[in-house]
């Protein structure tokens, strides 16, 4: 494996503008004007430059051997990110969701991620309606479905499937150490308990 990381290349501000674009396509194009970037299977082990994109609302990231997606905390209009097919291991603590008010799609899927904690910031997304994580450690472990979909309200799609009302459980109570992390999803159990 040591000497496949020599082939590993971080994404320089010249890769992400050539794959990058923006809402006018105008030449002179800058990383704060991108919103759409598509960086899948270009063996890029880091993706630091992106924290300049301020504007993005698309980012495909796919099938490369990204570890670390801490600098998208920048990217607070992201609509959709496809990070599938990579080494992630470990998901950003709960401040880097918190300033995802938009996110909608979140592509997980093939990776390394083994821990509901791991997964559990996400409830901090207040939008995030579809997401994948089979084919990673956690999809494997008994009721791994049911603890994502009642731990994170906002869900209506677990891995292309549609999350039905049985999969709901009212009045389930996660154990503490599964609590949401923000104030969002007690304001939703509480509605829920009201309506």
């Amino acid at each position: 494996m040591k000497n496949l990381t020599k082939y590993l290349v971080p994404a320089s501000k010249n890769m992400i503008l050539e794959c990058g674009q923006t809402i006018d396509q105008r030449p002179g194009k800058e990383l704060e004007d991108l919103v759409i970037v598509q960086l899948n299977g270009l063996y890029l082990k880091n993706v630091e430059h992106l924290q300049y994109c301020f504007s993005l609302k698309i980012c495909i990231l796919s099938n490369n051997f990204i570890a670390n997606i801490d600098s998208l905390v920048s990217c607070p209009h992201l609509v959709e990110l496809d990070l599938h097919g990579n080494q992630i291991e470990h998901l950003p603590d709960p401040v880097l969701w918190e300033s995802m008010k938009k996110l909608n799609l979140l592509y997980l899927h093939d990776n390394g991620i083994g821990k509901l904690d791991d997964v559990h910031a996400l409830s901090c997304c207040p939008n995030l309606i579809g997401l994948t994580l089979f084919d990673t450690p956690l999809s494997l472990k008994i009721a791994y479905r049911h603890s994502v979909v009642n731990s994170i309200f906002s869900l209506k799609a677990l891995d292309y499937y549609v999350i039905s009302d049985e999969e709901i459980v009212e009045g389930w109570k996660l154990p503490e150490k599964y609590k949401s992390f923000c104030h969002f999803s007690i304001m939703i159990e509480r509605f829920t308990l009201l309506g």
